[in-house]
């Protein structure tokens, strides 16, 4: 394997990572919504924003890492919580959602490229893809396990939360325009990167 492709394969293995360490560490911004059990958290933003700017593979292995880590016991959800325990309980719904958006986003987006500048309705689209992939199977578990209607569902884990997630979504569209190119310069571009 050339020098180039090993240092391509490493900087994507780190910025991996490093989107998994901000999901996770995002989880200490939770605020406890009276009368529902689903907290408001910066959290979810966070996959999508990886799926923005790093593209479908390491956007969905960003939040495979984190949901890997709570899973095992490690504190990483909302609230300094983890295992599988949250995963399957009401709110576990939103946390598969996190993979979901983050691979479903970043396929549609693509991967940055440092010879072609994404287009703002991709990244428009994808990040309110992003969104809505995280509520579907969020508001899905939350009926099944909860036994609520959808109604009441939609009252107590979605509607309160949509304002806030519309800023979230216009924060990720402008870091990710921002951003993109910065990223891709470093992860394809032929130079040598100041060596």
């Amino acid at each position: 394997m050339s020098d180039k492709k090993s240092r391509e394969k490493m900087l994507k293995a780190v910025f991996t990572a490093l989107f998994a360490a901000l999901i996770v560490v995002s989880a200490f911004i939770s605020i406890p919504l009276p009368g529902s059990p689903v907290p408001i958290v910066l959290q979810n933003m966070m996959p999508v924003l990886a799926a923005a700017l790093l593209g479908g593979v390491q956007g969905a292995g960003a939040a495979g890492l984190f949901l890997l880590a709570g899973s095992l016991g490690l504190p990483v959800f909302a609230g300094g919580r983890g295992g599988m325990a949250i995963i399957l309980g009401p709110t576990g719904g939103f946390l598969i959602g996190y993979f979901l958006a983050a691979a479903a986003a970043g396929f549609y987006i693509g991967k940055p490229s440092p010879e072609q500048e994404t287009p703002l309705y991709k990244i428009i689209i994808g990040t309110l893809l992003g969104f809505v992939l995280i509520y579907i199977p969020g508001i899905a578990q939350f009926i099944k396990i909860t036994g609520k209607g959808l109604t009441e569902a939609l009252s107590l884990a979605c509607l309160p939360f949509l304002p806030g997630d519309g800023l979230k979504a216009v924060l990720t569209v402008v870091l990710a325009a921002k951003l993109r190119p910065v990223i891709a310069r470093y992860l394809y571009k032929d130079a040598d990167l100041g060596e």
